[in-house]
């Protein structure tokens, strides 16, 4: 290793000097240039039979500088692995102005980013809300109608009632008809909307403003593709006016739904999508806590990072530079997520958090074993499960995913055992309201 020396410039900064002397270098430069002589075709000279003088001349410098490039690159490895040190992003060379390749020795500078010490206080001091959803008679019985709606029967109508469904040729910003579209009377905001579609026929064309038309944004951008910036004016061609009838609570329905004898009467029906929904409000509750409780400790975890070296690293970091000015709005958007990253790392090694082979395998047995089921495999044999686990665990991008997704359980885990939360029983709609302020 050639000689490193490391000066602290304060806690979060540092710069590392290495020098290396044209000797260490040499034996590497000669053997190079020795292939290039067997190898180099010179005209005026036979092949084989170039004087390396000749050789020098021509690709001396070359070939030290890329052998000196060598030896700063394995000198920085070693010295950063030998001496532990945490750095962020990676080291920085100091720009020189000019260097004398024919000096004994050559001397480079690299600017560090230090990490600095986290230590991250748990329980938090801000109680963090645990929801559990429930899923009230309400919501089932909604969930249900709204199925029963989409397995019913369609009838055209030629009067139009809240439940009408109303299906339309769009046209905006002057082009052809974009895209044909479906809405229910119910869904419309403007009366004026509402009043023009009652006295339509069959192939009228509307002209309608997006300002007001709907009740929610989500129906305006189902309709139009896109949410538009501002205000402009639809040609609606209205090209169907339906009724939707219920669909009867039979065995058929049922089938449709949960698949072949899974359930077969209306109470089954209501228990299983109760526990269905349940199923997926567990998930919603446990995204909603674990950030919350994410960003509790991002704002209550406090310690300094190095700013201006991650700045001035972002701006060659990527696959193209970027200007300062992109830096630093880059780095405005990542600053959380990076100091998220320093708060997990210092909390699974706080708490001794590993993630075994033996578990990687058993969640991706486990959830080939799941996928099978959905497509009716029910007799999948151990040997066939292993077979294919072992497949998916030779790649190592898919290994990494299973392992974040078991490490993010896990510290989900770590945060109810030893966070200050509250637990709140709530219906859906009050989840809705409460945690995303709707």
């Amino acid at each position: 290793m050639m000689n490193v020396t490391r000066k602290d410039v304060d806690a979060l900064n540092a710069v590392l000097t290495v020098e290396v002397k044209q000797e260490e270098v040499a034996p590497q430069v000669e053997k190079v240039l020795n292939d290039y002589r067997k190898r180099a075709n010179i005209p005026g000279f036979r092949k084989g039979n170039i004087p390396m003088s000749v050789v020098k001349k021509q690709y001396g410098q070359a070939v030290l500088v890329d052998e000196v490039n060598k030896a700063l690159q394995s000198s920085l490895n070693d010295y950063l692995n030998t001496e532990k040190l945490d750095i962020l992003g990676n080291p920085l060379p100091v720009p020189v102005d000019e260097l004398d390749w024919t000096a004994q020795s050559f001397s480079f500078d690299f600017e560090l980013g230090l990490t600095p010490k986290v230590e991250v206080k748990l329980p938090n001091k801000k109680a963090i809300t645990r929801y559990e959803i429930q899923a009230d008679d309400a919501f089932v019985n909604e969930q249900l109608q709204r199925l029963q709606k989409q397995y019913g029967t369609i009838t055209p109508t030629e009067e139009v009632s809240k439940e009408t469904e109303l299906t339309v040729g769009v046209v905006f910003d002057g082009g052809e008809e974009n895209k044909s579209a479906t809405f229910a009377a119910d869904e419309l905001k403007s009366k004026k909307a509402l009043t023009a579609f009652k006295n339509a026929t069959i192939g009228d064309v509307l002209s309608l403003s997006t300002k007001g038309l709907f009740k929610e944004e989500h129906v305006l951008q189902r309709v139009m593709g896109k949410l538009p910036q501002k205000a402009v004016e639809l040609s609606l061609t209205l090209q169907e006016r339906n009724n939707r009838g219920l669909a009867e609570l039979d065995q058929e329905f049922f089938d449709k739904i949960f698949g072949k004898d899974a359930v077969k009467t209306a109470t089954e029906c209501k228990a299983k999508l109760k526990e269905d929904a349940s199923g997926h409000f567990e998930t919603q509750a446990n995204q909603k806590f674990v950030n919350d409780m994410t960003e509790n400790l991002i704002d209550n975890t406090k310690f300094s990072l190095p700013d201006s070296f991650l700045k001035k690293w972002m701006q060659t970091a990527g696959e193209n530079p970027i200007s300062a000015e992109e830096a630093e709005a880059e780095y405005a958007k990542s600053e959380r997520g990076l100091r998220y990253q320093l708060i997990e790392s210092n909390l699974i090694q706080e708490n001794n958090l590993q993630i075994t082979r033996e578990e990687i395998e058993t969640f991706a047995k486990d959830l080939l074993q799941k996928q099978m089921v959905q497509f009716g495999r029910t007799d999948v044999k151990e040997e066939e499960l292993n077979d294919i686990a072992a497949r998916i665990l030779g790649n190592q991008e898919e290994v990494k995913r299973i392992s974040d997704q078991l490490m993010s359980e896990k510290m989900r885990q770590l945060f109810l055992e030893k966070g200050n939360i509250k637990v709140k029983k709530v219906n859906y709609d009050t989840f809705i309201k409460e945690a995303y302020k709707k």
